[in-house]
This record gives C-alpha cells, sequence and structure tokens, in this order.
C-alpha cells in the first residue's frame, strides 16, 4: 500500500500535470469506486477546473472550482496517469476524466481497492469521517514531542502496530515503521508505555527525517507503486532493514530478520533492536 511519502509523490507530480486543467467528462467504468453514484459523480464534474491537491496523511484531496472536493485513497495498488486523448486504455482503468485540453487523467487500479468521494469543500471531516480520525502528520510543527509522550503513555499496545494506527500519527506503514525502529533502536514488539521521553525524542525526530528523506526520493517501489509520470520510486534504494531478512545489519553486521508483528511481516535486528527487560516484563504481565 502508498505511503505517505508515496501520496505525497504522486499529489507532487499531478499537481505539476493537471493543476488548472479543467474537466470535459468523466468515465466511470467500475461504479463501486466512486461516491455520490457514478452518474451524479460524472455530472458534478463537468466543467469543473482542478485548482489545487492537497494530501491528508495517505489520502488526495483533489479541490475544485464552485468549492468541490474529491476524497481519493489509492488502496493497494491505485494509480493516476495523464495520457493523450484517445490513446489505448488498460483494462484496469476504471476512472477517466477527460480535460478540454485533449488529455486523460487516468486512474487504474488492479485490485479495484481504490475509492473517490466527492463532498463539498470544507466539510471533508464530517462527510468522509475517515480524515476526521486522523492523527497529526509527520512533520516537526505537528508531531510533537509532547503529543507521543501522552498518546504512548496511555497504552500498552507494542509499538509497531501502534505506528500503524493512522489516527496515532498519519501516514506511517510498514515499511517506513520498520525504518525508523530500526534507526532509533527500538524493538518492534515494545510495549509503548516503556518508552522513555528520550527514546520518544529519538523516534519523533527519525520518523520527521525519515519521510522527507523518502519524499525526496519519490517514494519507494517494492511491489507497484510508481509516480504520477510512470516512474518507479527511488528509497527502495535507502531501505535499512525493510525486505533485507538475512542480510547483515548496517550497524553491527548481526543477521537481519523477519517476524509476524499484528499480521505484518516486520523486520528488525535482533542485536541493535533488543527487547529490553521491562518491555519482556510488561508483555508477560498483559
Amino acid at each position: 500500500m502508498p505511503e505517505l511519502p508515496e501520496v505525497e509523490t504522486v499529489r507532487r507530480g499531478l499537481t505539476r500535470l493537471v493543476q488548472g486543467a479543467t474537466i470535459a467528462h468523466v468515465e466511470v467504468r467500475y461504479p463501486k469506486m466512486v461516491t455520490p453514484d457514478a452518474d451524479v459523480f460524472t455530472a458534478e464534474l463537468i466543467s469543473r477546473k482542478i485548482e489545487r491537491i492537497d494530501r491528508r496523511g495517505k489520502y488526495l484531496l483533489f479541490r475544485f472550482s464552485g468549492d468541490l472536493t474529491m476524497v481519493s485513497h489509492l488502496r493497494m495498488e491505485g494509480k493516476y496517469d495523464v495520457q493523450p486523448e484517445g490513446s489505448p486504455v488498460s483494462k484496469h482503468t476504471h476512472v477517466i476524466f477527460h480535460l478540454t485540453d485533449n488529455r486523460e487523467l487516468r486512474y487504474t487500479d488492479t485490485r479495484k481497492f481504490g475509492r473517490m468521494q466527492l463532498v463539498p469543500t470544507g466539510e471533508e471531516t464530517t462527510l468522509a469521517p475517515s480524515l476526521g480520525k486522523l492523527g497529526p502528520e509527520p512533520t516537526a510543527e505537528t508531531l510533537t514531542l509532547a503529543y507521543m509522550v501522552k498518546i504512548f503513555g496511555k497504552s500498552h499496545k507494542v509499538v509497531k502496530p501502534f505506528l500503524l494506527d493512522q489516527t496515532r500519527i498519519a501516514g506511517l506503514g510498514n515499511i517506513y515503521a520498520d525504518e525508523v525502529l530500526w534507526l532509533s533502536k527500538i524493538n518492534p514488539l515494545t510495549p509503548v508505555d516503556t518508552l522513555t521521553p528520550s527514546q520518544l525524542s529519538e523516534l519523533r525526530q527519525n520518523i520527521i527525517d525519515e519521510m522527507a528523506l523518502a519524499i525526496g526520493g519519490h517514494g519507494t517501489t517494492v511491489h507497484s507503486f510508481s509516480t504520477a509520470f510512470g516512474e518507479a520510486g527511488q528509497f527502495q534504494n535507502q531501505l535499512h532493514v525493510y525486505g533485507r531478512e538475512g542480510e547483515p545489519c548496517e550497524r553491527c553486521g548481526t543477521e537481519l530478520v523477519k517476524i509476524k508483528v499484528a499480521q505484518r511481516g516486520t523486520h528488525f535486528c535482533p542485536y541493535c533492536q533488543p527487547l529490553p527487560p521491562e518491555a519482556k516484563a510488561a508483555l508477560i504481565h498483559d
């Protein structure tokens, strides 16, 4: 699933490609993908201008003229690209936004999990409730140490699934959770309420820095992610631990391992990221 850096990379690419473009008409080939129903969805977008494209967490927010917003989630395999009008269309292309400049903004999704919802601008968090539940963005301005100390101190969850909870911190997914835990030398099975303020401070900084670096690297392509220009991301070449099980740790040379945590493949170094005694005690107590 595309994580925050990948979605931000798509947003920046689409901004360059279609900001300012006007919708001539919309073709919905898979009606279950859009809300409201396809007839209303297409009618609402005719002659609307794409004024800008924002992002919140892993959601894209297409801002149209007339105070209309399309909330778009790529889910597992969703992709946007721009093609000349009338060029061949993939069988996995499910929504086509025909532009007045003889181009097409296309949404392709092999699994059909992606969703698009039209809402009045300003009512996103009410009519698309998942947006209103998102935690702060992983930036220095919004993700404060005081906030992390507060929310981590209230939970007995282990840290890996806690970081994946979008209501806690928006945008982190499986890849970057593994990376920031390795950078912070925190075992993925550590209960969050056993982390010290010093550990949380380091974790916070690594989250902020890693997200910025991944955005700068145009995201990570592990399976099928591509940018709005059809290019693969580059940050997979800078991953320290994710997908490297069996290889030596860059810091200590110990063989990296992969386990399942909350049903997610989880990579870490057993030497650099040991489970501390107090964490073991907390897990036994739970």
